[in-house]
């Protein structure tokens, strides 16, 4: 094996790719990635979730002396990489707050008589003493920033131990080539990344942030947990995640979902720390495949085999939306993205955004400034839960990439879209709108109008005369949703303006009058709901038989529980579905399965095998 920078052949590269990972070739942008990185060159690689970016540094780590550094930021993302790295026969190790001082001692120690290739290490560790001290003498041959959007101030996850990165590597004695990495990154946010990481003259290399084996859909249920049970009893045998804004709405759905017998867990920053890992275990084994929790949750979470991510409530913004989501599928299988969205999301957004206190290192001018950015965030975050458009356009769109307008893989796309008429029910709407602000010369909020429309006979409605408005009642038949639909699209077209402030109200613009006094049409598109997606169903998920796909799941299931490891860190779904499909059953064949290495053939291949061999005698006949 060549321990030297540059001068290493495709061939040899690919023989390491196919040994230890699995994979018979490079995935778009790995190869000019892993490439300048042996040449010693900085590298900035955006690449979607599940594209293979730490490829980009592990391979290079076989290839270079001395350690390669990945500087992580969450715990248990190192304990997952670390874990799947050993099973692949690579020396890994990791240094984080989990560790006990005479652990870390002997981590250190082992690393200085070169037992390691690769050390994951939390950023905060990086100024200790101790490492510092270790740094200056190691032989460090490559440094990777993983998340590395977490060093800009204007990202979704802005962490301040980023910012001491950069001093960090120009300490070393010799400074080794930095590579970057991150899923989202808007163009500005890459230019912080160069600038605050000090890349020098890096390779930009932006793969797309295109998912097509992730299915997006928005949904707008009346009832969103009578919508939850019904989609998890559809996808009963599949693991996924469960995302809410608030504690109090983790709570509520966890236990509504414990209530009805379903395997289900918790996470969220409330819960005692051996809490939140324990729940955080049972969800990686499997023993519970339904996560609920905050964005708390996630970051750099390596399960492989979640097959679909459901945001109980909409994100702040399009950013924490694709990450979150981008959880789903990460083994190149079908999955399924599903928002649900109600208006009382953007108001909950709102005082998240008003009320942060992650930025307050920041001056008033700066703050005032990330504020506005967020508002920002969250307006394009509402218009994808209403746009009738590709819902993949619309994310492409947003970080830059040209796409088509369609995918056919998007609950807008598979869609029955049909425009009607909503004339009479915007005059109702508009004429209340302007006799509240003639009566009282103040405006009212939406849910005050919608309920005067209605005609609740509330005390507030009482007390302040809303019941003497001749449009009072006016649209009795209708429910609370519907009329709030049609005000956020007069909002939308322009019709009615809302206020910013904490408490919003609503104003007629002069674009109103059009349809009040001049026979303007206001017409929406309506979106008859697509027939279910069930991804158990889908051609790249179904094997040739699924009887066989399950054997070979429950073995890997009993193999992970023997070895105390993840199921998907012994192989991923779409390993099993490509064993499942080639059915291999000599030792040549099962290394033509993709993510099989020599290690996990050694380790795996005679088990599987056996298994395969006993399912096609019993089906022979």
């Amino acid at each position: 094996m060549i321990k030297k920078r540059g001068g290493v052949s495709i061939i040899q590269k690919e023989q390491l790719l196919k040994q230890y990972f699995g994979h018979a070739g490079f995935r778009p942008g790995q190869e000019p990635l892993i490439d300048a990185l042996l040449q010693g060159r900085d590298v900035l690689g955006v690449m979607p979730t599940g594209a293979g970016k730490s490829i980009c540094y592990q391979l290079p780590a076989l290839l270079l002396p001395g350690i390669t550094l990945v500087i992580s930021p969450l715990i248990s993302l190192m304990k997952d990489q670390v874990t799947a790295l050993r099973e692949a026969g690579l020396a890994a190790a990791y240094i984080n707050s989990s560790l006990t001082y005479p652990q870390y001692v002997e981590v250190l120690r082992r690393a200085r008589q070169g037992a390691y290739t690769i050390i994951y290490v939390a950023p905060e560790r990086l100024s200790t003493d101790a490492f510092l001290a270790f740094a200056q003498t190691a032989q460090i041959s490559l440094i990777a920033v993983d998340e590395a959007h977490c060093v800009s101030q204007w990202g979704q996850d802005f962490r301040p131990s980023y910012l001491k990165i950069a001093e960090f590597c120009q300490s070393l004695p010799n400074r080794p080539p930095v590579g970057a990495f991150t899923a989202t990154a808007t163009s500005a946010v890459k230019e912080d990344i160069v600038r605050l990481l000090g890349l020098r003259n890096p390779l930009t290399l932006t793969t797309g942030f295109d998912r097509p084996n992730l299915y997006f859909s928005v949904e707008t249920p009346k009832n969103k947990d009578l919508w939850l049970v019904s989609y998890l009893k559809s996808h009963c045998e599949q693991s996924g995640i469960i995302y809410c804004a608030t504690r109090k709405n983790v709570e509520k759905v966890c236990g509504n979902l414990q209530r009805l017998g379903f395997p289900v867990t918790r996470y969220h920053a409330g819960l005692e720390d051996e809490e939140r890992r324990n729940n955080q275990d049972d969800f990686l084994f499997d023993h519970a495949t339904i996560m609920v929790a905050t964005n708390a949750f996630g970051m750099g979470i390596d399960k492989s085999n979640v097959s679909f991510v459901v945001h109980y409530n909409m994100p702040k913004s399009m950013e924490s939306y694709y990450q979150e989501a981008g959880r789903a599928g990460r083994d190149g299988t079908r999955a399924e993205c599903v928002l649900l969205y109600a208006p009382a999301d953007v108001q909950t957004a709102r005082f998240f955004i008003d009320n942060s206190d992650e930025n307050e290192n920041l001056t008033e001018e700066e703050r005032s400034l990330v504020r506005e950015r967020d508002l920002q965030r969250l307006t394009k975050m509402v218009g994808y839960c209403k746009t009738k458009d590709c819902l993949r356009h619309y994310i492409l769109g947003y970080f830059g990439e040209q796409s088509p307008l369609h995918c056919q893989n998007c609950g807008n796309c598979r869609a029955e879209m049909s425009e009607y008429d909503i004339t009479t029910e915007a005059q109702k709407i508009l004429s209340c709108v302007i006799r509240v602000e003639r009566k009282y010369g103040f405006g009212l909020g939406v849910m005050q109008i919608i309920r005067t429309l209605t005609g609740i006979k509330e005390k507030r409605i009482l007390e302040l005369g809303l019941d003497q408005l001749s449009t009072y009642g006016t649209m009795s038949r209708l429910d609370n949703a519907a009329i709030r639909r049609y005000i956020d699209h007069l909002i939308d077209q322009g019709y009615l303006l809302l206020t910013d402030g904490k408490y919003p109200v609503l104003h007629t613009t002069e674009k109103a009058n059009e349809v009040l006094f001049h026979g303007e049409k206001v017409m929406i598109v309506d979106r008859k709901q697509p027939k279910a997606v069930s991804i158990a169903a889908t051609k790249e998920t179904a094997p040739a038989d699924k009887d066989l796909y399950n054997a070979l799941s429950a073995l890997r299931y009993k193999i992970a529980n023997l070895e105390g490891v993840p199921a998907f860190v012994v192989f991923s779904n779409a390993t099993l579905l490509d064993m499942a499909a080639k059915q291999p059953v000599i030792r040549p064949e099962f290394l033509q399965v993709s993510g099989v290495g020599n290690r996990k053939a050694e380790r795996y291949g005679e088990a599987f095998m056996q298994c395969i061999r006993e399912w096609r005698e019993s089906h022979s006949s």
